[in-house]
């Protein structure tokens, strides 16, 4: 059969635009917190920019805690006057898998505990709270966590817990493979796997992947060196071979990762390692091996058990076989729950007397935090906008999430349906909020509670408030609201307590609310059972319609009024155009008369000259004769 040369073709360039694509370098945004310019840092010229995209803080000098900390010159710290929850959200993320590193500061040039002790979450998630002590560990100065992000942004958050201001020194957001560390099942868009321990065994030195010219896809790892497990447990080991397979999909480890390794000795044939852990948490373990050793030149020369706290997890492992050569990586991988606080490696030699590792990671497996519903954290945002909300409450970040630092002032409840956090009540009574109550409070569907009371907001109570069904709560007296009680919160049949005292409020009381204030029909306080009084609507001067206000006069609805007052002002208008057309008029026959006063001797004159005239010429009627006879006329 002949082969058709358009597929082939159109083969072939789908190959080439794959790869073209697969060899796109990873999407990276590194930020140098408090500087004003973009930064290059040697030896490797790695650019950071200045620094955007923060809610708050204060630039400062740094004091590097650490010899790993990037060379950086400023950070920013977050003072607790700012407010509990300060982020960076920064936008147009494209959506893929990233690890994100946060490296923390000192600002030697306050008078603050050097040592700040503080909460970090990403995308609502918290991943790890720092503990007394980390700036002496070289591997606790920076925290990272492998996320996905998919909704175009990357939002990370430092909250404080009472020991010193956060100061971050750097963040880091470097694009991975979208399978990279794939672990199982679980493994997934849910998950988040945090950065416990990342350990180069054998080697002397601490290095990034770049330092090791490794894969920009493998997202700039740094891993700790150890050089011994325990004195005189193991040996270090090297080699300047290439290693076959170290650089694949979808983890992209560097090469020299897998020329040094610890070796165990014939006094301590075991390999163990222990490392502190959070317990009552799962751990993802990823092991990586080469046989390296010039005195193993075959497959079934070494061969051991994995453990992990003393279970085994690998079987028989032999590298050479596994791997299919000498000289060649092969990584494994295993999740485990841990209950206690410590977490042990142990390779126990099954075949030959020694065992061997080159590299260990672990990942605490973090489930990602669900949300709040975008729409309420929109509404809460304009609602903090509007009304001036201090600094001091901290609304950044996710108002429900992280669990343990929620906003003050916002109710939280979790939807199992939707997987999503919405908003039941608003406490912010007595904290000196300014402004207007905006409409977008209406988008807070889910509020039961809402109290306001004793602060200074003014304007109209919106009429939006009315489509919040399930308000069991309104709380808006001792502010400065005016206009009208609206309509629509008669339609609010949940509605057990309104309290408007306090106000400037005017006009009738909804029908609605003054007859289920005659009938008591379920209008109950929620503090005590007694049904809602008048006291509610009191110290509004113009509020009228029930029994105990005044007697309202005939009602005009809104439109009336309206019509009425445009009504008046076009009568206005016509009055005004009248009496200045009247005063017109007037003006011009008073002007009239007086010019006719000032020629009246000159009239008069011409009116006795033109008699005289008159008469002659009758009485010459009859004696006429010719100008000849008259001789000649004087008249010129």
């Amino acid at each position: 059969m002949q082969r058709n040369p358009y597929l082939s073709w159109i083969f072939l360039f789908c190959l080439a635009f794959s790869n073209s694509l697969a060899k796109q370098p990873p999407w990276v945004m590194r930020i140098s917190c408090g500087a004003r310019l973009n930064v290059n840092t040697a030896p490797t010229n790695t650019r950071w920019f200045k620094d955007f995209a923060y809610t708050g803080g204060i630039p400062a000098n740094a004091t590097l805690p650490s010899y790993i900390s990037p060379p950086l010159k400023t950070l920013r710290y977050f003072p607790l006057s700012s407010g509990p929850n300060n982020c960076y959200n920064i936008n147009n993320v494209p959506s893929g898998h990233y690890a994100v590193r946060v490296f923390f500061g000192l600002d030697g040039h306050r008078n603050f505990d050097n040592e700040p002790l503080f909460d970090i979450s990403v995308e609502g998630t918290q991943i790890y709270s720092l503990k007394s002590g980390w700036t002496n560990q070289d591997d606790q100065v920076f925290t990272e966590a492998i996320v996905f992000l998919t909704d175009g942004t990357a939002s990370l958050c430092f909250h404080s817990t009472g020991h010193g201001d956060p100061a971050i020194l750097s963040i880091e957001i470097l694009q991975v493979d979208d399978r990279a560390y794939y672990f199982g099942p679980a493994w997934g868009q849910g998950i988040i796997l945090r950065t416990a321990a990342r350990l180069s065994c054998g080697n002397g030195k601490p290095k990034f992947d770049v330092d090791y010219s490794g894969d920009h896809w493998g997202g700039d790892r740094f891993w700790s060196p150890i050089k011994t497990f325990g004195q005189g447990s193991d040996l270090a080991t090297s080699t300047e071979s290439g290693i076959k397979k170290a650089s694949n999909a979808p983890n992209f480890y560097p090469e020299a990762l897998y020329q040094t390794a610890l070796v165990s000795t014939d006094t301590q044939p075991d390999l163990a390692y222990t490392m502190d852990v959070d317990p009552n948490r799962n751990y993802s373990i990823w092991l990586h091996f080469a046989e390296i050793d010039s005195s193993v030149t075959t497959a079934g020369k070494r061969v051991f058990d994995i453990l992990i706290n003393g279970d085994v997890v690998f079987k028989e492992v032999d590298i050479v076989k596994m791997s299919g050569d000498r000289f060649t990586a092969i990584v494994l991988n295993t999740t485990v729950a841990v209950n206690g606080r410590a977490l042990t490696i142990s390779l126990r030699p099954k075949e030959g007397s020694h065992a061997i590792i080159n590299a260990i990671e672990v990942f605490e497996i973090v489930a990602a935090e669900s949300k709040t519903l975008l729409e309420e954290v929109r509404a809460l945002q304009s609602l903090k906008s509007a009304l001036g909300l201090p600094l001091r409450f901290g609304w950044n970040g996710d108002p429900c999430v992280p669990q343990q630092h929620p906003w003050s002032g916002a109710d939280c409840l979790y939807d199992k349906t939707s997987s999503k956090w919405f908003i039941d009540g608003l406490g912010l009574d007595s904290q000196g909020l300014r402004g207007v109550l905006p409409n977008d409070i209406s988008r807070l569907l889910h509020l039961q509670s809402i109290n306001l009371s004793g602060n200074s907001i003014h304007g109209a109570i919106p009429p939006s408030i009315g489509s919040i069904a399930g308000l069991v709560v309104l709380d808006l007296s001792y502010n400065f609201f005016n206009g009208s009680i609206p309509e629509s919160l008669g339609q609010l049949t949940s509605l057990r307590r309104l309290d408007v005292n306090g106000n400037s409020l005017s006009g009738r009381v909804p029908a609605a609310l003054g007859g289920r204030l005659l009938h008591g029909a379920s209008f109950k306080y929620v503090y005590n059972d007694s049904h809602c009084s008048l006291s509610s609507f009191t110290d509004n001067a113009g509020l009228c319609g029930i029994p105990g206000l005044p007697t309202c006069g005939p009602h005009l609805s809104a439109g009336a009024k309206i019509g009425l007052a445009f009504g008046a002002s076009v009568g206005f208008l016509l009055i005004v155009i009248c009496s200045m057309c009247w005063w017109k008029r007037r003006q011009n026959i008073l002007r009239a008369q007086e010019i006719a006063a000032r020629g009246a001797p000159y009239a008069k004159a011409r009116t006795h000259l033109s008699h005289d005239i008159q008469l002659t010429r009758h009485y010459n009627h009859g004696n006429a004769r010719t100008a000849a006879e008259n001789g000649p006329s004087l008249l010129s």
